[in-house]
């Protein structure tokens, strides 16, 4: 079954997670696992830029900015979209400690508006990505496709808070990377909608046969699981 990974890194990532993929390991995942195309996300930008020029019928960028550069990611954003051909923009709230819904992503999300990209933001930690937040945000920006990925993460009330968020916004996506009730994903697709809940590797930091198996094992019928391998992610990024 051919799938879009909706959200993976390149690069080393050290200190407590200590885990690293190269685009070429990243690559030969992807073909191991039937998965098409890769939305892809680096710091710094440039890595993702090279990654997506070297594969570039399999790699999807998005653009991964820092809020608090202020003017100088907004401009980034403008310049990796319009000149470089990404296609959407990577938020951390943990990464970059701020809170999901705070001033500082105003000139992110407006920028989003303009270009008509969607956003994916990282959830599942406090103070900085919770659920609320996002949804808080979402609600600011209506007209803005927030993906929230890891829908909350591993975090029971978190994951039951995401799916709240997501019904109450339709601009809510959620991505199930690290997320580990299979049960979620096929209450997340009956009860969200069909077209708001999508696959993830979130490479490096989690296996791809695990990720791909929590689909599998979700209860969903195979057309269903066609939504959230594949046709949800293609519709989000304008693919089909």
């Amino acid at each position: 079954m051919k799938k879009i990974d909706a959200h993976a890194h390149v690069g080393e990532f050290g200190g407590w997670a200590n885990v690293s993929i190269t685009p070429e390991e990243l690559i030969k995942q992807m073909d191991d696992f039937e998965i098409e195309k890769t939305i892809l996300c680096a710091q710094p930008n440039d890595l993702c830029l090279k990654t997506r020029d070297a594969y570039p019928e399999r790699i999807i960028g998005l653009v991964y900015p820092n809020p608090y550069d202020g003017e100088k990611a907004v401009d980034e954003i403008y310049d990796y979209v319009q000149n470089k051909g990404f296609k959407g923009i990577k938020c951390n709230p943990l990464r970059h400690a701020y809170v999901a819904d705070s001033e500082v992503m105003d000139p992110i999300m407006k920028a989003a508006e303009d270009l008509n990209i969607p956003v994916f933001m990282h959830s599942g930690h406090a103070p900085y990505s919770l659920p609320w937040s996002i949804g808080l945000l979402a609600e600011r920006y209506p007209k803005v496709n927030l993906v929230m990925i890891h829908m909350g993460h591993g975090h029971g009330v978190y994951i039951d808070a995401a799916l709240k968020m997501a019904k109450r916004y339709p601009n809510i996506y959620l991505e199930m990377s690290g997320m580990p009730m299979p049960s979620k994903i096929k209450e997340a697709y009956e009860t969200i909608g069909h077209d708001r809940i999508m696959f993830g590797t979130d490479a490096p930091f989690h296996p791809a046969a695990v990720e791909a198996q929590k689909v599998l094992s979700s209860g969903l019928d195979e057309k269903a699981m066609e939504d959230v391998f594949y046709n949800n992610a293609a519709k989000l990024m304008k693919l089909i």
